[in-house]
């Protein structure tokens, strides 16, 4: 088997290909040829030192992959070997080989490569679960979108005008912004030359019914602003620092506002099985109908592994980052 390798706290120059011998695949669990897997933030933050992996899990970086599966536990009934799959993984997905939960792996839509596949996983099922399976977003609705070009926020944003809710985003350029647009975003807000609950207040003056939000910092109260009575934020990082402003009680209170932080890698088995079971019922189709698609920024090949990294943290990214062995 061959991953990647990297030291604690070290430059993204410093990942490398590595050797070792081959995964045993266990009874209850599959073990899939990687062909192609995402690069997410976490995967920054973890080499970082600053977001290890769950304890039992593989300390090799990487949270979804596309490949072919190779091998099947004797207690595994749901797939076969040589069936093109793609899904999460709690690490060890910058790896030539993995071995995964059958119950966290889906099918490939058809005619979908696998770099787009390795691609889906990670922000579909992030953005599905806070839209859908925290927030509750109806047709009709409202919803605000923080880092809209990202890979989560085009995924959410695609998901909005998929299930008919109105949406907003904020990005840094024209260019994210028109990206954004052609996902199906209404309202496209440049964060660094308009102030976003200024601009949505005269918009959409009866607020919106949630804000997702991956910035965090001084965030917060200016969320508050342009929410409805009984509406939610929804924090899942926390791109701007770790601490938020002075929180308005008043305007918490008046508006009736649940804040709500979530994580996708340190859930539990039973939930991510339930979580892609409902994503898979509600959304797989759309990825072969063309109504839903991965927004890939690059695709890059493993001799260039050094590049995603500074790519991400230099907030240089327009949908997601990809890499094929």
């Amino acid at each position: 088997m061959q991953f990647v390798d990297y030291e604690k706290g070290c430059g993204p120059d410093k990942l490398t290909v590595k050797s070792q011998k081959g995964l045993t695949t266990p009874l209850d669990k599959v073990k899939v040829e990687v062909r192609a897997f995402g690069i997410n933030r976490a995967d920054t933050l973890q080499r970082q030192g600053h977001y290890p992996a769950p304890p039992g899990e593989s300390t090799i970086l990487g949270l979804e992959v596309a490949g072919v599966i190779s091998e099947v536990g004797d207690n595994v009934s749901k797939f076969n070997v040589g069936e093109a799959v793609f899904g999460l993984v709690a690490g060890g997905g910058y790896a030539s080989e993995v071995i995964v939960n059958p119950a966290h792996l889906m099918r490939i839509p058809k005619a979908m490569a696998f770099y787009e596949a390795a691609g889906l996983a990670e922000v579909f099922l992030t953005a599905f679960q806070c839209l859908r399976t925290i927030a509750h977003i109806k047709p009709a609705e409202y919803a605000l979108i923080h880092g809209g070009a990202s890979g989560v926020g085009l995924a959410a944003t695609q998901l909005c005008q998929y299930w008919g809710v109105h949406c907003a985003v904020t990005a840094s350029s024209s260019d994210k912004l028109a990206l954004c647009g052609q996902n199906g975003a209404e309202q496209l807000i440049n964060y660094k030359t308009q102030a976003f609950d200024e601009v949505l207040r005269e918009a959409w003056p009866q607020g919106v019914n949630m804000v997702l939000d991956m910035v965090g910092g001084d965030y917060l109260n200016r969320n508050l602003k342009v929410l409805k009575q009984d509406g939610l934020v929804v924090y899942l990082a926390m791109l701007a620092g770790r601490y938020a402003d002075n929180l308005d009680m008043a305007l918490l209170l008046g508006k009736r506002a649940s804040i709500i932080g979530t994580t996708l890698r340190n859930r539990n088995d039973e939930y991510k099985a339930d979580l892609i079971h409902d994503f898979s019922s509600v959304c797989l189709d759309a990825f072969s109908t063309g109504e839903l698609q991965v927004n890939i920024d690059t695709h890059y090949e493993i001799k260039d592994i050094d590049k995603p990294h500074v790519r991400l943290e230099n907030n240089d990214t327009q949908g997601k980052i990809v890499v094929s062995w």
